[in-house]
């Protein structure tokens, strides 16, 4: 894969790679697109900032997709992203089938609105890359296997987000530093590197596995424009690298959320999980709302990385950026010197 063009000027160093062009950002610092958090107001200012901001589509209407798509048009000009969960359900009835009418709405509004990039948090986005690419659109897909990077780059995605278990969300089983450098050497697309990556240090890693950007949740929620309760992106900024916990209980598959008394009172109970969606539609979306926009942090579902222990403050989503990009210059300049 190619690696991030650098160069020294007076003492500081630029960084733009590959993946940058094709998407036309300045910065290759990309946000999650993570479901209730990540709405249009995240989204545009992360893309305002020079990075690609991301909608998160999961447990939206397709008319609240609609809006919130508008609204990061209002922010900004630059490129943003949707993200649409295609992945298949597990389970069979009404409950399922909602959940795939859902799916093919926001699909639907999604390229109506020629949204630049779409990205595919779950499953394999092959039925729509033709449409999308009719319109200009790019198409990435989030991935946990080197098995996942081929499938979707045999079926036409323009990037892939190599996503370790060290990250929030739903999470593999494998770790980020071993995914990365694994999915580069298997795959002829660019790679972004995800999953427990908060800061300038681990832009710098990627780079160094082979990856063209970073892929950031967990730092985007602890800012002042993700849709949270503040007690949601305090509890981020107070626990540590051992607060999470990878769970079934939110949405049956696993998921990695801070633990708390939502994720213990599921322990010894796995038997009682529900296939996917099933699971987040009785349980974990409500739980979802309880903890993310009420505040309730003992009782909420709370997606978090092994990254919160890197997390001291909240701050602003344009700040994440700026940050990111002059540690890793720093980084770089201080490697230089070795």
């Amino acid at each position: 894969m190619a690696q991030a063009a650098t160069a020294a000027d007076s003492g500081t160093r630029t960084l733009r790679t590959p993946v940058c062009d094709l998407l036309e950002i300045d910065f290759p610092v990309m946000q999650a697109g993570m479901g209730i958090v990540a709405d249009g107001t995240l989204a545009g200012h992360v893309s305002k900032a020079g990075g690609l901001g991301v909608i998160g589509a999961a447990q939206m209407t397709a008319d609240q997709l609609a809006v919130e798509i508008e609204t990061a048009r209002s922010i900004t000009g630059n490129p943003f992203g949707v993200d649409i969960l295609f992945g298949k359900p597990k389970a069979t009835g009404a409950g399922a089938d909602r959940y795939e009418d859902t799916i093919e709405r926001q699909i639907e509004v999604t390229l109506d609105a020629a949204v630049p990039v779409i990205v595919s948090g779950l499953g394999n986005p092959a039925a729509v890359i033709g449409r999308a690419h009719d319109k200009g659109i790019k198409v990435m897909s989030v991935v946990g296997t080197v098995k996942q990077a081929q499938q979707v780059t045999a079926a036409g995605v323009d990037a892939v987000i190599a996503s370790g278990c060290d990250g929030g969300g739903h999470v593999g089983t494998i770790g980020t530093a071993v995914l990365v450098p694994a999915a580069v050497d298997a795959v002829d697309v660019p790679v972004i590197a995800g999953g427990g990556l908060v800061d300038g240090r681990g832009l710098v890693a990627a780079l160094a596995w082979g990856a063209q950007a970073v892929w950031m949740g967990t730092r985007f929620i602890a800012t002042k424009q993700a849709n949270v309760h503040a007690n949601y992106a305090g509890k981020i900024a107070e626990i540590g690298t051992d607060g999470t916990i990878v769970t079934r209980c939110h949405s049956g598959k696993t998921c990695r959320l801070i633990r708390n008394d939502f994720t213990e009172s599921w322990e010894g109970r796995e038997a009682e999980i529900k296939p996917f969606p099933l699971q987040l539609q009785e349980f974990g979306g409500p739980a979802s709302v309880l903890g993310r926009l009420e505040g309730d942090t003992d009782n909420g579902s709370l997606p978090a990385g092994q990254g919160s222990g890197l997390i001291r403050e909240v701050v602003d989503a344009g700040q994440v950026v700026a940050e990111v990009m002059a540690e890793a210059r720093a980084v770089l300049d201080r490697l230089a010197a070795f």
